[in-house]
């Protein structure tokens, strides 16, 4: 299992698939600058005169137009990442960006260093800047960018979290392109959620409105997972291994205890790929519960009749929820039901509170005087804060990478990303808006449930 969880990736094709192979495939248009800016000179591109990366007995070095990538779930082909022949950048004129968005996720550090060695080492980027503090940092008067340079960064891939800090919210169009504008950055490296990459959309335009030479590329953080079209979001991997420990750890909890529970709440607001793969790994699981699937807890069917028989056969069980289930049967306030972070995302009710106290309830209720133990470890705020794993660090640098050969083309408004294996550049605004739920009618799903026997949860 590779942890990718992509709906744009199959490893098998059925007969209906191979038809629509032959039906015409369309080439997903890519932004560039001079679609809106004329006359724009190019330049020979500075790998050529870079012995370290430039191998001339390499045929086909430099990619074309004529190199695509073929998305299944998409219908559309995309442009190839890599370097071009020509560059619409002199690299002694440009003012690099380069900003943090939103929560912690493994792999940001390294995001951010090779982004700054590859515009450094690859294309002789002298003027590279971090903007502090989110999207806020571009504007506000208590931040400044920092300059950044090879050495500044050089053991970033080994620390967690993001030297270069970041927020939640702060967006103001106007007044983030102004600042762009002002301070003459020509190229802006935008790493970040889904509510980030709406906002790298919205400032994409703003720039294209004013016809500024500026190419704006996203790199879609999430660790949860949930971006579309692209095979997996960095950190992921990180995360799945890092909720091992915390799998682990339950498991021993519950089993060292008379009629033990342990109950572990991992991150997934919206999608279930952490717990779904963590399941999977761990093989310590009795019940994994995803935002996908609605469960209940009373009974014919229901999770408390499941974990009572669980109880009686083993003596112990462990439960796996991601933070994004169960929101719709916790209670709430009339004023939870309209709470929202400082990114608009409504904000969740503790699953996991709620669950080991249900547990509790159900327990006291229906056995009266037994010994029982809920033991409740949430781990998000240690795996969100972990450097990233090797696998995660290399796709970080293979990210970074290919989103400074696009800009340096002179693509704009897009992402860099795996799709199939193979690294494409997709327009900004499809990949805002994609989403990558867990599909519950696959083979994986069914892995799970083999793995767990739990039900279905599907009331009759």
């Amino acid at each position: 299992m590779d942890g990718s969880s992509s709906s744009s990736s199959s490893s098998s094709l059925e007969l209906e698939d191979v038809t629509n192979l032959f039906e015409p495939i369309k080439l997903k248009d890519l932004p560039h600058l001079n679609h809106y800016i004329s006359n724009l000179k190019t330049f020979p591109n500075p790998l050529d005169q870079n012995p370290y990366f430039h191998t001339p007995q390499l045929q086909h070095f430099y990619i074309t137009n004529n190199n695509l990538v073929f998305s299944h779930s998409t219908r559309f082909a995309y442009r190839t990442a890599g370097p071009r022949n020509n560059v619409f950048f002199n690299p002694s004129d440009v003012r690099a960006a380069i900003v943090t968005c939103g929560g912690l996720c493994p792999g940001l550090n390294t995001v951010i260093r090779e982004l700054v060695v590859g515009l450094w080492d690859l294309y002789g980027v002298r003027q590279i800047f971090g903007i502090t503090a989110g999207y806020r940092g571009f504007y506000s008067s208590s931040t400044q960018p920092v300059q950044l340079n090879p050495n500044i960064v050089h053991h970033w891939h080994t620390k967690g979290g993001t030297f270069l800090q970041t927020s939640r919210g702060g967006f103001d169009l106007c007044k983030i392109v102004d600042a762009i504008q002002n301070q003459a950055f020509n190229q802006v490296y935008i790493i970040g959620g889904d509510g980030t990459m709406r906002g790298a959309v919205k400032i994409f335009n703003e720039i294209k409105q004013r016809k500024l030479n500026v190419a704006v590329v996203g790199i879609p953080k999430t660790v949860d997972n949930d971006v579309g079209i692209i095979d997996r979001s960095f950190g992921f991997q990180t995360a799945v291994e890092m909720a091992q420990q915390a799998i682990s750890a339950a498991h021993v909890e519950a089993e060292s205890a008379v009629n033990g529970i342990g109950l572990v709440k991992l991150m997934g607001r919206s999608t279930g790929h952490i717990v779904l793969h963590s399941t999977l790994s761990s093989r310590d699981v009795d019940c994994c519960l995803i935002p996908e699937l609605d469960f209940y807890l009373e009974g014919k069917g229901g999770l408390f009749e499941f974990l009572d028989q669980r109880l009686k056969e083993n003596g112990h069980a462990v439960l796996v929820v991601a933070e994004g289930a169960g929101q719709d049967i916790i209670p709430r306030t009339e004023s939870h039901k309209e709470e929202r972070d400082e990114s608009g995302n409504p904000v969740f009710l503790d699953v996991g509170v709620w669950l080991k106290s249900e547990l509790n309830k159900w327990w006291d209720r229906d056995h009266p005087g037994e010994l029982f133990t809920v033991k409740y470890i949430d781990p998000t705020y240690m795996i969100r804060a972990v450097h990233a794993n090797a696998t995660d660090n290399l796709y970080c640098t293979l990210l970074a990478h290919s989103a400074i050969h696009g800009v340096m083309a002179g693509y704009t408004g897009f992402v860099a990303a795996p799709i199939n294996g193979n690294y494409a550049y997709i327009p900004l605004e499809d990949v805002a808006c994609a989403k990558n739920p867990v599909n519950t009618k696959d083979h994986n799903w069914s892995w799970v449930r083999s793995v767990t026997n739990q039900p279905d949860f599907l009331k009759s």
